[in-house]
This record gives C-alpha cells, structure tokens and sequence, in this order.
C-alpha cells in the first residue's frame, strides 16, 4: 500500500528507510504523461521530507519507460510555445530528481527509451535487468534534446557516445550500455540486486554519503576546489556521532550502527 495518495500512474511506496517511486502505466508501456511529468517534483518532496527515506528506487513493471507518449505530441507538445512549456515541465522533473538529497538508484528494465532513459540519467545509480533496452529518440520524430538532458548524458558517457547516441536513436542492449557506462551493473534479478544495493547504502553513515553526493554534484556542475560550504562538511563528519561510532566499532571489529 502507498505511503502517499498516489498520482496518476505513479506510485510512492516506503518500507525499511527505502522509498519506491513506480512508474504504474502498464497498458502504456509505462510511457509519460505531462501530467506525469508534473507529479514527479511533488512526489519527490514528499520522499525527501520524509526522515524515514534513505535511499529512492525508481523503477517501472514491466517496462522502466518506453518515453514520452506520443499522443501528445499533436496536443500539449505542438507548436514552440507547447514545446517549450513541454521541456520546462519534463527539466523540472528531471532536476528535482537529480537533485534530490539522498542516492537514488534507476531499476530498468525492459524500455528504457526517451524520457525513461532521462529519468535513469538522472538517477545516482542505474541497475540493468537483461532484458533492458535503453536509447534516446528525438532524432527519430524531429524534436530537439534539451541541453540539461543532453549535458547529463554526456557527463556519463562521454560525448563520443552521446553523439551516437544522439545522432542514431538506436536502442543499445543491455551488455552495450554497461560496456559504455549508460548503466552501472547488469544483472539477473534485478529487484534482489537493487533492494540488497538500497539496503547498503542505508546502512552506511548517511552524513558522509550525503556529503558525497553534494560534492560529486558540485564537481559535474563544474567547481574544481573546495569552499567554505564543503570544508564545514568536514567538519561535521569529524564532530558527528557517527564518525565516533565508525571508529569505535573498527576498532571493536563489529559492524556499526549509524545514527
């Protein structure tokens, strides 16, 4: 059962300080609404308000998402003006979910095309069934890929890449995108795989992975040395609880247990 009164077609489960965002459009393909665009910042406040929540799967059954559905593209998507309201709502959706504050990891599987293989990009961590096809289509339909999405693709895997990723629309399999580091792991079984990476991840000191991401955001976002806001994490690891707990249970050779 939903923690939160669900959107439409999207889902907010929590359980365990693991917070499940499902893409729930099956007949569809999971394919996105710009009404489901619109709903991702609001869901993804509640999450991260939400002092439970460690860590945020999003994910998609069967399908991740097959894109943007193109019954829209001759209505809220047609003419500049509709594209241009089209883009802002779908860089809002994606900027929320890149910025979110805690790791969050992309369980694709099946469709992963478009708009779906944005959400992922967005997303920390990208774990991979066998099954997953991923590509980004804009070439085939004569749409241009904004430049966030475009500048996060290429952050990840080089503009070589993004180019032929770009300039084709070809779907890349599975082992393809793992080789060119689209995704980070490809597995077996892909909901044990993410709950037991999820579960890692909210057992470490969340200070110190949270500090991570702020600074791993900082570098892609182009700051090349520390400032002040970045020393005072630092800081407030060596004055933390959980630094003091870290080491006493090294020390002990028993697992730690975080605040």
């Amino acid at each position: 059962m939903a923690d939160h009164p669900p959107a439409e077609h999207l889902r907010l489960d929590i359980a365990d300080h693991v917070a499940t965002l499902t893409i729930d459009r099956p007949a569809k393909r999971n394919a996105m609404t710009l009404g489901m665009w619109s709903s991702f910042p609001p869901l993804l406040r509640k999450a991260a308000d939400d002092e439970r929540v460690k860590v945020l799967i999003v994910r998609g059954t069967p399908h991740f998402s097959a894109g943007a559905d193109i019954g829209e593209f001759g209505t809220v998507r047609s003419g500049a003006a509709g594209g241009r309201h089209y883009n802002e709502v779908v860089d809002a959706a994606e900027t929320a979910l890149a910025s979110f504050p805690k790791p969050t990891i992309a369980a694709v599987s099946g469709y992963c095309i478009g708009g779906g293989c944005e959400l992922a990009i967005a997303c920390d961590l990208r774990i991979a069934a066998r099954d997953a096809r991923l590509a980004i289509t804009p070439a085939k339909v004569g749409l241009v890929y904004t430049h966030q999405s475009t500048k996060a693709l290429a952050q990840l895997v080089g503009p070589a890449w993004a180019k032929q990723i770009l300039f084709t629309g070809e779907q890349l399999d599975a082992a393809q995108a793992l080789r060119i580091g689209l995704v980070n792991e490809v597995v077996d079984d892909l909901d044990a795989r993410v709950g037991e990476l999820a579960r890692t991840i909210a057992g470490r000191a969340q200070l110190t992975v949270r500090a991570a991401k702020t600074i791993l955001r900082r570098i892609q976002d182009g700051a090349d040395t520390e400032d002040e806001a970045v020393r005072a994490l630092y800081d407030a690891g060596y004055e933390s609880a959980d630094y003091a707990e870290g080491v006493a249970a090294f020390a002990a050779k028993r697992q730690p247990r975080f605040s």
